[in-house]
């Protein structure tokens, strides 16, 4: 697989925000996008039933590493693939931190996404002390351990993965280019350890902070294949802006 085959991808996670008429304004204005991208929106599992999908597919913000049962609150990727989603985030930050996700579980939720034929949008990323002490590559390299461990090379090759420096997740501070393109090579190096063929197709996308001012120099980047957009994914305008700047 070429390099050059990789189509662009710019996901919006809307987080926990959102209603319905921000939804039908989207249905609107994203109606006709003329992107060569792949887009994504990934709203509340409450208001994913509203979505119109015409230039767009939705995805999940979680999804539950098992089938079913006594699980309260949780959502299996069977039930989202009712709901439309044809893709999940699986391993976001707020995750890690919020709710205690370890990146072994992170990968099992990864399989079943692609067991069920739901692509797992897979975050990976460091804190801010990481980044000061320079142990980005080994933190992020037991992310991805985690992964490879779990899943074989056709199923990592149905897989997204979106790097997410923690400390520049809703902080206003962005990676340079030169940091995020440092970690992206990263990132395919390591895969290529794993499987030439692999690397070479596997899409992975910056997230931290990108904004339209930013994301044409940010996708600009040899290893940037397109964006996991947080707050600007809100803006119907802004969010499109981004979109086409990854064309």
């Amino acid at each position: 697989m070429s390099i050059n085959l990789r189509k662009p991808f710019v996901a919006g996670n809307w987080k926990m925000n959102g209603n319905l008429a921000l939804v039908a304004e989207f249905n609107q204005k994203l109606a006709n996008v003329k992107a060569d991208s792949e887009i994504v929106i990934c709203a509340p599992s409450l208001l994913l039933h509203a979505f119109e999908t015409h230039s767009f597919a939705i995805g999940a913000q979680n999804v539950s590493h098992l089938n079913n049962g006594a699980h309260t609150g949780e959502l299996s990727v069977e039930m989202l693939k009712e709901a439309g989603c044809g893709y999940a985030i699986v391993g976001h930050s707020e995750r890690r931190e919020d709710q205690g996700e370890s990146s072994e579980l992170v990968a099992l939720k990864a399989k079943q996404c692609v067991s069920s034929g739901v692509v797992p949008i897979i975050c990976v990323g460091e804190p801010l002390e990481v980044r000061e002490a320079g142990d980005v590559e080994s933190f992020v390299g037991e992310q991805l351990d985690a992964l490879v461990s779990a899943m074989s090379v056709d199923e990592l090759s149905k897989t997204v993965i979106a790097y997410e420096p923690i400390w520049a997740i809703g902080t206003g501070k962005t990676a340079s280019p030169e940091q995020a393109q440092e970690v992206h090579e990263f990132i395919r190096g390591y895969f290529n350890k794993v499987d030439a063929q692999l690397a070479q197709g596997l899409r992975i996308l910056y997230g931290g902070s990108v904004k339209p001012d930013n994301a044409e120099t940010l996708f600009a980047q040899k290893d940037v294949d397109g964006g996991l957009i947080g707050g600007a994914s809100l803006k119907a305008e802004d969010f499109i802006s981004i979109c086409q700047a990854a064309n």
